[in-house]
C-alpha cells in the first residue's frame, strides 16, 4: 500500500536539511528506491507540506512534486490519504492511482463519496462492470473526476446513446475516447450536422468510426470545405468525406496524392477517387503504392483503371487483391472472360460468389484455377 500511512509527510523549513525519510524507502514500498531522490534541494518557496506529500507517497520528484502541488491545497495527509484509501479499494493499482494523481493533482482535494462514487454507480447502471470498466474509464479519461455528473456525465451518455441506441455501444464509446466528456462542444458540433442537413445514421457512423470529430473545434470550416468539394450532406458520403479530412495531416494527404500521380493520375482523378470512395483517402501511401505496384508489374493492367475503383485500395492485398487477381488474369488469358468486363466486380464479390463465377464455374479449369487461387 502507500507509504502515507506509514509516514507523516513532513514541513520543510527553510534551512532544513533532506530529512532521512525521503532518502531511504522502508521495506515493503511500492515505488522503487530509485524513485526517492538521495539529495533533494528545495527553495524555501518550495518548503510545502503538499509538496513534500507527493514525494513521500508517490516518489515523485521534488519539482514535479512542486509543480503538482501548485494545484492541491491540504495541510494534514487525512484527506489525500482517503482519496488514496477510495481509489486502492475500488481496484486501482499503484502505478494508476500514481498516473491519476499527476494528472489531476485536485482530486486529493475531493470527497471521493462525493464526487467520485455517484459517477460510478451511474455508469453501474448503464451496465459498465466493476471494477475493471471503471478502472479502465478513469485511468483513460481522468477527466471524468472534474466532470459534473448532471451537467457532463449524465448529458453526455443521453447524447451518444440518442445515436448508438443502446447503453452498452454507448459505453463501448464512451470508453475508447478519453477526451469525450466534453457535452457542451459535442452537442454543439452534433446540432451543427443536423443543421446542414446531415442524417442521425451519418452521425451514428462518426460516433462508431471516428467520435473525435465531435469533439473539434473547427468542425464548421471543414463542414464548409467538404461541401464545396461537392458532397451532399444528407448522404453517407459526406460524413466519411469529413472522417478522412479530419483525420489525414495535410503531410500524409499529400504524400498520398503524390504517390497517385506518379502512377499517373492527375489531381483531377485523385479528386475524383476521392468523391467515389472518401475512406480511400484513409488508406496508406505503402499500400497505395503496393496495389498498384502489383496492378501494373504483375497483372499488366492500366493504373488509371483505379482511379475510377478506389474502393479496392481498402480490400487486403494478399487476403483478396493479389489471388483474385491472379485468377482473373489466368481467365483472361486463357479467353474466358473479356479484358474490357468490369474489374471491380472479381474483387468485390462475397467468397461464395467468387468461388461460384470465377473458380468452380470453369469446369474443365477449376483445378487449375483453384491452384492459382489457393496457392496465393
Amino acid at each position: 500500500m502507500f507509504r502515507s500511512q506509514r509516514f507523516k509527510p513532513l514541513l520543510y523549513l527553510k534551512g532544513l536539511t533532506t530529512p532521512p525519510s525521503l532518502q531511504t524507502p522502508k521495506p515493503n514500498s511500492p515505488f522503487p528506491s530509485t524513485l526517492f531522490p538521495k539529495h533533494i534541494s528545495l527553495t524555501s518557496q518550495q518548503h510545502s507540506f503538499a509538496a513534500s506529500y507527493l514525494v513521500n507517497t508517490f516518489g515523485l520528484s521534488p519539482e514535479t512534486a512542486l509543480k503538482v502541488s501548485e494545484r492541491v491545497r491540504f495541510d494534514t495527509p487525512q484527506k489525500p490519504d482517503s482519496v488514496i484509501a477510495f481509489f486502492t479499494s475500488n481496484g486501482f493499482t499503484v502505478p494508476q492511482i500514481k498516473s491519476i494523481v499527476k494528472r489531476v493533482p485536485d482530486v486529493l482535494n475531493c470527497n471521493p463519496h462525493k464526487r467520485l462514487w455517484p459517477k460510478f454507480q451511474f455508469l453501474l447502471s448503464k451496465g459498465a462492470s466493476y471494477p475493471s470498466d471503471i478502472v479502465h474509464l478513469v485511468n483513460r479519461c481522468p477527466r471524468i473526476i472534474n466532470s459534473s455528473l448532471e451537467k457532463n456525465v449524465i448529458p453526455t451518455f443521453e447524447l451518444v446513446k440518442r445515436f448508438l441506441q443502446s447503453d452498452k455501444k454507448t459505453i463501448d464509446c464512451v470508453f475508447a475516447n478519453r477526451h469525450f466528456l466534453n457535452y457542451n462542444t459535442a452537442s454543439e458540433n452534433v446540432n451543427l450536422l443536423l443543421d446542414v442537413g446531415v442524417k442521425d445514421s451519418s452521425i451514428t457512423y462518426l460516433f462508431r468510426r471516428r467520435a473525435s470529430i465531435l469533439l473539434s473545434k473547427d468542425l464548421r470550416k471543414n463542414i464548409d470545405e467538404v461541401k464545396e468539394l461537392g458532397f451532399d450532406p444528407s448522404k453517407m458520403s459526406f460524413v466519411m468525406a469529413l472522417h478522412a479530412k479530419m483525420s489525414v495531416p495535410k503531410s500524409r494527404w499529400d504524400a498520398k496524392v503524390d504517390a497517385c500521380k506518379s502512377w499517373g493520375w492527375s489531381e483531377e482523378m485523385v479528386l475524383d477517387a476521392f468523391r467515389k470512395h472518401p475512406i480511400f483517402m484513409l488508406g496508406s501511401k505503402d499500400k497505395i503504392n503496393e496495389v498498384m505496384r502489383f496492378w501494373v508489374d504483375q497483372l499488366g493492367w492500366d493504373p488509371l483503371a483505379l482511379a475510377k475503383m478506389p474502393k479496392i485500395f481498402g480490400y487486403s492485398l494478399k487476403g483478396r487483391i493479389i489471388p483474385r487477381g491472379l485468377v482473373v488474369r489466368y481467365l483472361i488469358g486463357k479467353g474466358l472472360r473479356k479484358k474490357s468486363a468490369s474489374l471491380l466486380t472479381p474483387f468485390s464479390a462475397s467468397e461464395r460468389l467468387f468461388l461460384e463465377n470465377y473458380v468452380m464455374r470453369f469446369k474443365e479449369e477449376t483445378h487449375q484455377l483453384s491452384k492459382v487461387y489457393v496457392e496465393k
